[in-house]
């Protein structure tokens, strides 16, 4: 009897053991492959924010008006941006799901068809850019030196966003199919170049005439060239995604019905965030000069701290994509699950790094003393507001996406930004006539708000749906 209780006993703690191990081997997997994401789309987010952080930087060195000029004219590439979000949401949405089937065949003629539309939305913006600049910036600001600035700029930038509408869609591709990490040095490498350019250009070195605030504008054109040739030319290798002749003439529509289906309310998200935030940068640009400054440097340290936030959303995104693509939905959700913890450590990380550095910004900042005042505030009011944009990149951007569910970003988004954020912040600026740290506060409330709906959401588990089957 007792050798049958030991042996029994024996048993028992083998296959605890087993299962414990199992356990560990799911979870250590998950964040070998969160950790081999994260890191790459992390640190090309942040290499990317280094542009305007340059921008900045070297523009505030000749004036406070080049920079807050500058700042509100890159509205228009915010504008533009959010279309090639949409886009590239919705091919990582179905990239990850039949990449993780095995399907490359699918994943190619998504390339296609994505790059297709995305040359014709790049198209646009840049004869917008060329054709009326000056309209484009009285949006924005109604000071008339800002306007003739912004306007120069745009007239050379404009070039840019036909490189970049192109290189975004195959620098997406490839990180949806595995090499995350050359992705990355692409996108590093266009980021590093730019900020060498910059220095070049605008102050005219070795040799090169001092262009002011059109040598950013160039700067800004050549490494986005390059971007787009070095990823062309990474995607002729063997085993990577390409373009293929017959997939650019011929038509999936069964394929771009399903895709246009998810994809429509991830536009609708985008555009409804964005012009909202649009929306807060022409508050802001009707606020003064100091205004402008002070929010253009906030918005820059906000980019840059939540770039690790950001990467957790997409790298997420990517690998419970994966998952239900390959139809292992008790996975998905149980790494849908690690990443809501993730999301919500790396936001409060992100926010108490930007209050270590304040001090730092603020003493390194070429602003008037009255933007300081402004911006100092302003950091305060950006350590909070990063978590709950880190929760919301995660759910939202990352993980609902990754399973289609694309429409409650859109609603959750068009209610809180256009019903309350926005006419609130119109009030308090324009009829109330609160100052300027006071209004700041009402336009970074929206992330905070949103978190209670998003997270009653994600319960409901809709995000669970493998998209190849559909």
């Amino acid at each position: 009897m007792t050798r049958l209780l030991l042996e029994n006993f024996s048993w028992k703690n083998s296959v605890g053991e087993t299962v414990m191990r199992r356990k560990l081997g799911k979870k250590d997997e998950f964040y070998g492959k969160l950790v081999g994401l994260v890191f790459p789309i992390a640190f090309q987010q942040f290499m990317l924010s280094l542009v305007s952080a340059s921008d900045a930087v070297m523009l505030g060195k000749l004036n406070q008006d080049s920079l807050s000029a500058v700042s509100l004219a890159g509205q228009v590439m915010f504008v533009f941006n959010l279309f090639l979000a949409a886009l590239t949401i919705g091919a990582s949405m179905f990239a990850a799901q039949y990449w993780g089937k095995g399907d490359t065949d699918t994943v190619e003629r998504i390339l296609a068809f994505v790059l297709r539309f995305s040359v014709i939305v790049s198209a646009v913006f840049f004869a917008g850019a060329e054709l009326f600049p000056e309209l484009l910036m009285k949006i924005f600001t109604s000071e008339a030196k800002l306007v003739s600035y912004g306007a120069d700029y745009l007239r050379v930038v404009g070039s840019s966003y036909l490189f970049c509408g192109a290189s975004q869609i195959y620098l997406c591709i490839m990180k949806n199919s595995g090499h995350a990490g050359k992705s990355t040095l692409i996108s590093s490498f266009a980021v590093v170049l730019n900020i060498l350019l910059n220095a070049v250009f605008i102050f005219g070195l070795l040799g090169m005439p001092a262009m002011g605030i059109a040598g950013a504008a160039l700067a800004t054109v050549t490494a986005r060239g390059a971007e787009l040739i070095w990823a062309v030319l990474d995607s002729l290798k063997e085993g990577h995604i390409r373009l293929r002749k017959r997939y650019v003439s011929g038509r999936d529509r069964a394929l771009e019905k399903t895709f246009w289906k998810y994809t429509l309310p991830v536009l609708g998200n985008e555009l409804v965030w964005g012009c909202g935030f649009t929306m807060f940068s022409v508050i802001m640009g009707h606020m003064g000069s100091d205004a402008v400054a002070a929010n253009s440097i906030a918005g820059i340290v906000k980019n840059l701290a939540v770039c690790f936030c950001l990467g957790v959303g997409s790298g997420g995104g990517i690998i419970v994509g994966n998952e239900l693509g390959a139809g292992r939905m008790a996975l998905a959700k149980e790494y849908g699950g690690r990443l809501c913890r993730v999301s919500i450590i790396s936001g409060i990380i992100s926010g108490f790094f930007v209050l270590v550095i304040s001090p730092v910004i603020l003493h390194f900042s070429s602003i008037s003393g009255q933007a300081l005042y402004y911006l100092k505030w302003m950091l305060v009011m950006c350590s909070y507001y990063l978590v709950g944009k880190s929760v919301n990149s995660t759910t939202i951007g990352g993980i609902f996406c990754a399973g289609g569910d694309s429409r409650f970003g859109f609603l959750c988004d068009a209610v809180t930004l256009w019903v309350i954020i926005v006419p609130l912040g119109c009030l308090a600026a324009f009829v109330l006539k609160w100052p300027v740290t006071a209004v700041y506060f009402v336009l970074n409330l929206d992330e905070i708000i949103k978190l209670p709906a998003v997270y009653r959401h994600y319960k409901k588990y809709i995000w669970v749906k493998d998209l190849t089957n559909t």
